[in-house]
């Protein structure tokens, strides 16, 4: 083969393998596999975030058991459950931190008060990852 063309596909593999890197955020993750429970730190949503829209485009709800993560697809189903009380609830994760936060997970208001930890602003968690399935906990009518 000739150095040129040798040359051309290993500059056509490079921009290939940088398009799966800055490719959509749902085709990365999809590809990336994400232990089933994690553990680190939980904070949760100021109110200036109520009404704005969330990564995955619909308006944020303080009211709505919902969480944002940086490492899950969108609208993954998980449990989080905070380790100084054992007080768990499920969530759906449609929004994103940002990229600079190293928190593990970010909850609704409504989600940091079930788990008690409203007052002090941030707590460790344990996250449990269920997927894109609803649970059957909620199927059922349990929350």
């Amino acid at each position: 083969m000739k150095p040129a063309l040798i040359a051309g596909a290993l500059i056509a593999g490079a921009m290939s393998f940088a398009c799966d890197l800055f490719a959509t955020d749902s085709i990365v993750i999809a590809r990336k596999k994400f232990a089933k429970i994690q553990y680190g730190v939980a904070s949760y949503y100021h109110d200036k975030f109520q009404n704005r829209l969330t990564a995955s485009g619909e308006k944020f709800d303080q009211k709505k058991m919902t969480a944002a993560h940086n490492g899950l697809p969108l609208n993954t189903w998980i449990r989080v459950t905070n380790l100084r009380n054992k007080r768990s609830v499920i969530v759906r994760v449609n929004d994103r931190l940002h990229r600079k936060n190293k928190r593990l997970v970010d909850l609704s208001n409504i989600a940091a008060k079930t788990l008690g930890y409203l007052d002090d602003g941030l707590t460790q968690v344990k996250v449990e990852v269920f997927g894109k399935k609803k649970p059957p906990e909620l199927l059922a009518g349990y929350l």
